[in-house]
């Protein structure tokens, strides 16, 4: 949910593949979204590093394991959810390029690919990893294709879905090293939970109107989006402020460190934000 607006300008460039070998095995890459799991791996790779400061070790193979199977799980998520909504996709005009919803990929193909991706994924970090971080892949897995997408159609309180979801990599990475969730890890959790809020509303007023074409609910029909669209971003963005400043003056941090990340905290809550 969270990284949509890079999502759209990859899904600009994909309709104008060929219908070669090599132009399918594009379409079948492109379909994994491999811009939003670059962004998946950084996370789950931060977390990782923080559970390992907490356990007192680091293993780099680990690492590695952790990123694959997770990657491969959110790999099958995005193919899946591709699967289930192609006919939407065909109706945004953002979207409408995609493999799917072009045609150059047929929907029952995607499912095999979606479901084999997802069950290989949930597998090797259940054998390479760690049961947890299994359990918890396919959590996600399963809200994202069961609870988010659905949701959207019926109301816009699917970004409080979406946001639960979305920050599920940091449990996954941080419970892979260290083998449990503690306070640390949840402090971790409740930064990314929040963030997602004002990304995602300043998208879903970008693109209100493909949104709105193909029958999603993201925000409210009537005067009532602007008021939504206006605390969803800035209750989150306000409570980011203590929340990523506190651990620090708790934990007696550089004064300077402290000084940058309040002033970064506050000009995310207060610089206007882009609403076309």
């Amino acid at each position: 949910m969270a990284s949509e607006a890079i999502r759209s300008v990859f899904d600009g460039t994909v309709g104008r593949r060929g219908s070669s070998a090599f132009g399918a095995l594009a379409d079948y890459w492109s379909l994994t979204k491999p811009e939003i799991n670059l962004l998946i791996a950084i996370t789950t790779a931060a977390a990782f590093c923080l559970g390992s400061r907490a356990s007192l070790h680091f293993s780099g193979w680990l690492l590695l394991r952790t990123l694959v199977g997770t990657v491969l799980v959110a790999s099958g998520a995005a193919t899946l959810n591709q699967a289930v909504e192609w006919r939407s996709d065909s109706e945004m005009r953002r979207t409408a390029r995609r493999p799917i919803a072009a045609g150059r990929i047929e929907p029952s193909q995607a499912l095999v690919f979606g479901t084999l991706l997802s069950l290989v994924g949930g597998l090797y970090l259940g054998l390479a990893v760690r049961p947890a971080a299994s359990v918890l892949a396919l959590i996600a897995l399963g809200g994202y294709l069961l609870l988010y997408t659905p949701l959207k159609r019926y109301t816009p309180m699917c970004t409080l879905a979406g946001a639960v979801l979305g920050a599920m990599p940091v449990l996954i990475g941080y419970v892979a090293t260290s083998g449990k969730l503690d306070s640390q890890a949840w402090l971790s959790y409740a930064i990314l939970f929040l963030w997602q809020f004002p990304h995602f509303m300043a998208i879903a007023w970008m693109y209100r109107g493909d949104y709105a074409r193909a029958g999603y609910q993201v925000l409210p029909i009537g005067r009532t989006k602007v008021w939504f669209m206006g605390w969803q971003s800035i209750l989150p963005a306000l409570i980011l402020v203590p929340l990523t400043v506190a651990p620090l003056v708790l934990q007696r941090g550089n004064p300077m460190l402290v000084a940058g990340t309040l002033l970064l905290s506050l000009g995310s809550s207060i610089l206007p934000h882009d609403s076309r």
